[in-house]
């Protein structure tokens, strides 16, 4: 289960929060949208409009789909995510003994 600030959000309240990615530390954006399944009302991923060129200067470019899976926290005014089929897993400390 997605660690959360609050039990029930919104739509409204996702789109304000800005998306961070764990795996370069870029800032992508905003929620623009979701996806979910009809069947069962779950979320399966959140888009993000992508910008072309510097400072989006260039017009925008394909929008991001991020699924569900790559979310890992929601807090208060950012989500965090894991978006890269090359994002490496996080790793554990390694204790030195002596």
């Amino acid at each position: 289960m997605r660690e959360s600030c609050e039990n029930n959000v919104t739509l409204s309240e996702l789109r304000c929060r800005e998306i961070i990615n764990l795996c370069d530390g870029a800032r992508m954006g905003y929620v623009s949208d979701i996806q979910f399944n009809p069947d069962s009302g779950q979320i399966t991923a959140l888009i993000v409009p992508e910008t072309a060129g510097v400072l989006g200067l260039l017009g925008r470019g394909d929008d991001a789909v991020i699924p569900w899976e790559s979310v890992e926290k929601i807090g208060e005014d950012i989500i965090f995510v894991r978006y890269a089929s090359s994002c490496p897993t996080p790793r554990t400390k390694k204790w030195f003994s002596s």
